[in-house]
């Protein structure tokens, strides 16, 4: 006897309904499984065999074979070991296959016969309301993940038993239901606050600058200055995440199996920062079943990259088209997947080897060619893709012990959000197409067509401009990001057009360009 039931695979970050075809037949005991499994699926011959058996049903002493349609996608992950059981039970009569039939099923199985929890089950949930299916049958600890997923039922299992048990009409499993906006306002850890940070007046404001723009940023300054610990608060300034941003963080999460247990929803946004030692594949993604990297778990949020002169030289060209494209590809000879890539760059190093070059205490122990060498493995056309470079200088002591307190987070992000308000506003004013498809959009995502209609300059400051052009010998690129960043102090300050001064900080910003350092 033939069955059918359905399931999902995902190929990148979208999905598409799969048929679990299962047949049971007369011959020599066997249990064959086609359509392009990978290891994980093909073991779950055993998973289920011991599953069905002891749950107490009766497992098949015939030819089984099982075929995963379509058969040219590559099938992926313990999540056919449902579908695979509840098909071979269906086949042999011991649950009706036309009951079977009405639901989705996705999860694992354990030897007893237990659903075990799944990564990237909300992408699969959404390939089935995209194909119009509504019922979806989950493990249990999933159910928080895949009910975030609007007008699909979830019905949460715990055991083949009880599924079976409701499958059959002997009990009943009511649809989990998740309360949205308790998510959202659900706090996720403690955030750290800028009112920690003693001095550093100039960086703090570049840093606001950068999260009112969503504008990549590059700290420069000696060991201990404080680089690291201006990076890890920048994310408290940021405006808070959206439903749908939340949603796609999570997709990206649940994909790296990195949501933590009883958080089903990404409510604050990423701060990802790997060891400079990570390898190009971790940051941007691939590998032999291409994964999202470091770039793509920080999606609409920061990725710091302390030390980034020590990083791989391919690892960082790499970073060129994310920063550039908002997202990345990643080709194979089969296929090719997209991973959304949105996020503000956040790097720190030291201006060279030994660290103390310009320190004011201690005695920089390079040459120039040293100190020029380490500068530039930051490669031209990376540094064009940083927004603002800010030297981070060494603190005094007076300012160390001072008694007077720094500003919070919670006053800069009051800034930020009104920045940000203005940018959405006049996005939305100009029709344009980008700010309505995503819930933030901000200056440093705009293009030359949004950079010509929304940078106007006062006479005075395109006069400076024009002469920064020429004595910095800034590229087309570089002269578009300060024209966004300008835009950006411009909205900070509530003022439509840009003028002398705000065009005057954004030139201070670019500290590398101007050759302070090298």
């Amino acid at each position: 006897m033939i069955t059918i039931v359905k399931s999902t695979a995902l190929h990148g970050l979208e999905g598409q309904i799969v048929n679990v075809e299962v047949d049971v037949s007369r011959g020599l005991p066997s249990f064959d499984l086609v359509g392009l499994p990978d290891a994980s699926v093909r073991e779950a011959k055993d998973r289920v065999r011991a599953a069905i058996k002891n749950s107490g049903f009766e497992f098949p002493v015939k030819r089984i074979t099982v075929n995963l349609a379509p058969a040219d996608i590559k099938k992926e992950g313990p999540v056919y070991d449902l579908p695979i059981a509840i098909g071979i039970l269906a086949a042999t009569g011991q649950v009706d296959p036309v009951s079977c039939s009405k639901f989705v099923y996705l999860g694992e199985l354990s030897l007893n016969g237990s659903l075990r929890p799944v990564s990237g089950l909300l992408p699969n949930v959404l390939a089935a309301r995209e194909a119009g299916l509504e019922d979806v049958i989950v493990p249990a600890d999933n159910a928080g993940e895949a009910a975030l997923v609007e007008d699909v039922n979830i019905f949460p299992a715990g055991t083949l038993a009880e599924l079976i048990g409701f499958l059959s009409g002997e009990i009943y499993i009511s649809p989990f239901k998740q309360d949205i906006t308790k998510l959202l306002a659900s706090p996720m850890g403690a955030e750290l606050d800028f009112a920690d940070v003693r001095g550093q007046h100039a960086a703090r404001r570049a840093l606001e600058v950068a999260a009112a723009g969503g504008h990549n940023i590059l700290m420069l300054g000696s060991p201990g200055s404080g680089k690291t610990m201006l990076a890890r608060r920048l994310p408290g300034i940021l405006p808070d995440l959206t439903f749908p941003e939340a949603i796609e963080a999570t997709k990206i999460h649940s994909l790296a199996g990195l949501l933590p247990p009883g958080r089903p929803l990404v409510t604050r946004r990423p701060f990802r920062s790997p060891h400079h030692t990570a390898s190009t594949v971790s940051i941007v993604g691939g590998g032999r079943s291409p994964k999202p990297g470091e770039v793509s778990l920080a999606h609409n949020g920061v990725l710091f990259m302390d030390e980034i002169p020590e990083f791989h030289k391919d690892a960082l060209e790499a970073l060129r088209q994310p920063l550039e494209d908002g997202n990345v590809t990643i080709s194979r000879v089969n296929s090719s997947i997209t991973y959304p890539a949105g996020l503000m760059l956040v790097a720190a190093c030291n201006p060279c080897p030994c660290g103390y070059y310009g320190d004011s205490v201690r005695e920089c122990k390079c040459t120039p060619y040293q100190v020029e060498r380490y500068i530039s493995r930051l490669s031209g056309p990376l540094l064009d893709r940083i927004d603002i470079h800010i030297e981070v200088p060494r603190l005094s002591y007076e300012e160390i012990a001072t008694g007077e307190k720094p500003e919070g987070s919670a006053a800069i992000k009051i800034r930020v959000e009104a920045a940000r308000a203005r940018q959405r506003e006049r996005f939305d004013l100009e029709g344009n197409p980008a700010s309505r498809q995503a819930a933030s959009s901000c200056n440093a995502r705009m293009g030359p067509k949004e950079v010509r209609s929304f940078c106007k300059l006062t006479k005075p400051a395109r006069r400076l401009l024009e002469e920064a052009f020429k004595h910095l010998s800034l590229s087309a690129r570089s002269h578009d990001r300060i024209l966004k960043v300008s835009r950006t102090i411009a909205d900070i300050d509530g003022q439509e057009l840009i003028g002398e001064t705000q065009l005057a900080e954004a030139i201070q910003y670019r500290a590398l360009d101007r050759h302070q350092l090298i």
